[in-house]
């Protein structure tokens, strides 16, 4: 996988810019942070940890792992919790996901589909040649 990275741009935090790579392409739907029997975490840390460990579930579905993540959209219900844990997120995602830094999209929307959800993302991972 080769990150892009245009000469003389700032150096993003938390993901890349682009990326570019070869393989078997992964597809991972909007996964949310409910458990097996559909029960969701109350506070968005806790669902975001759970969603990340389901979008790790699929990934080894398809023989995949979380370095061979190439893309995630993120769909928040309330950005401003987000905002207000940085080092909280950050230090759930590299326990689950390790130092794997994705093209992303980080999206604020009115609802999710599953209504107590409040974060649903979106997987794209490559499997090398």
């Amino acid at each position: 996988m080769k990150i892009l990275h245009p000469e003389g741009w700032p150096r993003p935090k938390g993901y890349s810019n682009g990326v570019s790579t070869r393989g078997t392409l992964v597809f991972v739907a909007g996964l949310v942070g409910w458990d097996p029997d559909g029960n969701f975490p109350s506070d968005l840390l806790g669902q975001f940890r759970r969603t990340l460990e389901n979008t790790v579930a699929v990934l080894n579905e398809a023989q995949a792992r979380p370095e061979h993540i190439v893309r995630m959209t993120w769909y928040l219900t309330d950005l401003s919790a987000y905002l207000a844990a940085p080092k909280e997120i950050g230090a759930i995602y590299r326990e689950i996901l390790g130092a794997v830094y994705p093209a992303m999209a980080v999206l604020e929307v009115a609802g999710l589909v599953e209504k107590e959800a409040l974060i649903e993302i979106e997987t794209t991972a490559v499997i090398p040649e």
